[in-house]
């Protein structure tokens, strides 16, 4: 694991200014969680129509509980889909496939409410019948993106290791290297820092649903001796406290279990409460809303004035009016880590129009399924973070 060196405590220079201390903790979710769940079946049929019509319009949630998935929204394309096959697969590749569970691919049923896009919105969207001529904002609302310097990804280190603890889970299930792991789970990193750097971590939790067989000293072990020491790295020391299944049990997990929705993980999937949220969803939505193009836009710009050296940290947030191309405002917070006013002046050499995104950033592509787990920034291989 790469991550950015820092001083322990102990080797703070003698007579130095006492620092400024607190604890930060940000969660993530593995992709059996039942609001992932329902992400990843949004983030597929979104890709399925992608796939074939780049203009199609998709604003899709679901909603899963037991055996029943329900798909709402609007969905505009030049043909309609079979929505049953697109729910069951992206639910097997996720492994709910025991038939003895409430919720399983092949057994749970559909209900459908979809209607197209109003053609209110529409024709703010489309540059032909939009009063500016060129393509509107999908809705308006605000969109924030961040970017620190604390990780080589430019991710803050809690988020960053809360989703490595969590994909791990599911690559050590899906491995078969443990078989005792089932779908869902939870896992919370806590990060101590000094004058707004990590120094270290002080708390580790993690919650996974396993077989009725196992027992909480295996589930320990594992992820006392394995799990957290392999993921955490040079971040693991004999402090960390690690917590296991605080409850003592988690068979029952999933949509099984507890319903899921569509858009519940926004902190999960954006920086893990470090950074301000503009309240939008992203998962099952085209790049012409802008809940989605604007925020990874944003993360794309915050992203350019850490590397650039403008500041350590960066905040960009944008604010949209519906039907109208031009941001209503533009604004940037570098926490006193840099040069404000330069990096004011550069990100508004950046064009934040929607066309411009899109097209900057080639999102008319049926790439979003693999946005939908472990968070939407700080992987290489998403557009946004190139």
């Amino acid at each position: 694991m790469s991550s950015t060196v820092v001083a322990p405590i102990s080797e703070r220079v003698p007579g130095a200014p006492a620092a400024a201390t607190y604890t930060f903790t940000s969660e993530s979710v593995t992709e059996g969680h039942p609001d992932k769940v329902c992400d990843a079946i949004s983030d597929r049929i979104l890709d399925a129509y992608l796939a074939l019509d780049r203009r199609s319009r998709v604003a899709c949630e679901t909603l899963a509980k037991s055996g029943l998935v329900v798909l709402a929204g609007e969905i505009s394309s030049v043909d309609v889909l079979d929505h049953l096959p697109i729910v069951r697969e992206a639910i097997r590749e996720i492994g709910y496939t025991d038939a003895n569970d409430a919720f399983n691919a092949d057994g749970v049923q559909l209900l459908q409410h979809v209607t197209g896009q109003s053609w209110e919105i529409g024709r703010g969207v489309d540059p032909s019948t939009s009063t500016s001529g060129e393509q509107g904002a999908g809705d308006q609302g605000i969109m924030f993106g961040y970017a620190t310097d604390e990780t080589p990804e430019l991710m803050p280190l809690p988020i960053l290791l809360a989703h490595r603890l969590a994909e791990a889970l599911a690559a050590d299930r899906k491995s078969g290297k443990v078989a005792w792991l089932r779908p869902d789970g939870k896992t919370q990193v806590s990060v101590v820092y000094e004058d707004d750097r990590p120094v270290r971590v002080s708390d580790v939790l993690v919650s996974t649903q396993h077989a009725a067989g196992a027992e909480l000293p295996t589930i320990r072990a594992y992820v006392e001796d394995d799990l957290a020491p392999r993921v955490l790295g040079a971040w693991h020391r004999p402090e960390t406290r690690v917590l296991v299944n605080p409850t003592g049990s988690f068979v029952s997990g999933g949509p099984s279990a507890d319903a899921g929705l569509t858009g519940r993980k926004i902190i999960v999937d954006t920086y893990g409460g470090f950074a301000r949220h503009g309240g939008g969803a992203f998962s099952g939505k085209d790049p012409s809303k802008v809940d989605r193009s604007g925020a990874y836009f944003c993360r794309h710009v915050a992203r350019q004035i850490v590397k650039q050296g403008l500041a350590r940290r960066a905040e960009v947030q944008v604010a949209y009016a519906i039907g109208v191309a031009q941001p209503v405002s533009v604004k940037v917070d570098t926490f006193g880590t840099g040069d404000a006013r330069a990096a004011a002046g550069f990100v508004h050499h950046f064009d934040f129009r929607p066309a411009a995104i899109v097209e900057r950033l080639d999102l008319l592509r049926p790439i979003y399924g693999r946005t939908t787990n472990y968070g939407h920034f700080g992987r290489p291989d998403l557009p946004w973070e190139a």
